[in-house]
């Protein structure tokens, strides 16, 4: 129980401290990053709602929530799927680009500082498969209206 709640403890105050950072010099939520760099990742800088919701860590319509204010914010539009009538595909507009390139550089720095700083790099590595045991396989991108990424 002392590794699951260290981990419990260590994922609060991280997010915590990352989320504010990010608040502080960009006025960008931690979710919303997390939107534009899985949007930024896939083919054609497009997903499927269904797909960014198995992405990130929030329930269907907390992303729906979300994705409307990005959309309000002109950074992430949403288009109906050519192929599939049913689907609806977030997608990244360049300012949306632009934002998630400006707030990088503060979030990685934050994980730098409030993360990776704390271990040696062997450590980091240790770390990085012991997690990686507790994470599903990642499922394929398809990315689009169905097209193999």
């Amino acid at each position: 129980m002392r590794a699951w709640r260290a981990l419990l403890q260590a994922h609060a105050h991280v997010t915590r401290v990352l989320e504010a950072d990010l608040e502080r010099a960009h006025n960008l939520p931690l979710a919303s990053y997390d939107v534009l760099v899985q949007l930024s990742e896939a083919p054609d800088y497009a997903l499927r709602m269904s797909e960014l919701a198995n992405a990130v860590l929030l329930s269907r319509s907390g992303l729906t929530r979300l994705v409307d204010r990005l959309v309000r914010e002109g950074l992430v539009t949403r288009r109906s799927c050519a192929s599939d009538a049913r689907g609806t595909l977030a997608v990244l507009t360049p300012q949306g680009l632009d934002r998630l390139r400006a707030a990088s550089g503060t979030h990685l720095k934050g994980v730098g500082r409030h993360v990776l700083s704390h271990f040696s790099r062997a450590e980091q590595e240790q770390l990085a498969a012991l997690l990686e045991r507790l994470s599903p396989p990642a499922a394929p991108r398809r990315g689009g209206c169905g097209q193999k990424a």
